[in-house]
């Protein structure tokens, strides 16, 4: 797929993995302004994204977030959703204030255990119809 929709941003995300379901699940009802759109890294958009950023998708670490030709990662691309999401969410944001290089190694550790901590879905996750439209 060498087209991919890059217009607002874009959360890639596991959608075999129960906790990251559970926070695009989050995302989806929590997104008033409906401003992110979804990729699971399992579906044909999001493996060609985290291919154009040099992200293996049958290994990916981390969750990204693609706007345009940016893309933010790890801890980043967790608190720019959640300031992304407006208020009460948007309060988060205030962990910037923590040095990235303190922050990325507690979220790559989560990340890297995360099956083994919040378990594995047999199949891909799916939104209900309501926000299918959203789902890349």
């Amino acid at each position: 797929m060498d087209t991919v929709p890059v217009a607002g941003p874009i959360i890639l995300f596991d959608a075999e993995c129960i906790l990251c379901s559970a926070n695009a699940q989050f995302v989806l009802s929590h997104d008033g302004k409906k401003r992110f759109r979804l990729a699971s890294m399992q579906g044909e958009v999001g493996s060609a994204l985290y291919r154009r950023f040099g992200i293996d998708p049958a290994n990916p670490d981390s969750i990204i977030v693609v706007d345009g030709e940016h893309m933010l990662r790890d801890s980043d691309a967790v608190l720019s959703i959640y300031a992304g999401l407006g208020w009460p969410w948007k309060v988060l944001s205030v962990f910037r204030l923590i040095p990235r290089f303190i922050r990325d190694p507690l979220y790559l550790l989560i990340a890297r255990n995360r099956y083994r901590l919040f378990g594995k879905r047999d199949s891909c996750w799916l939104p209900s119809a309501e926000y299918r439209d959203r789902l890349l």
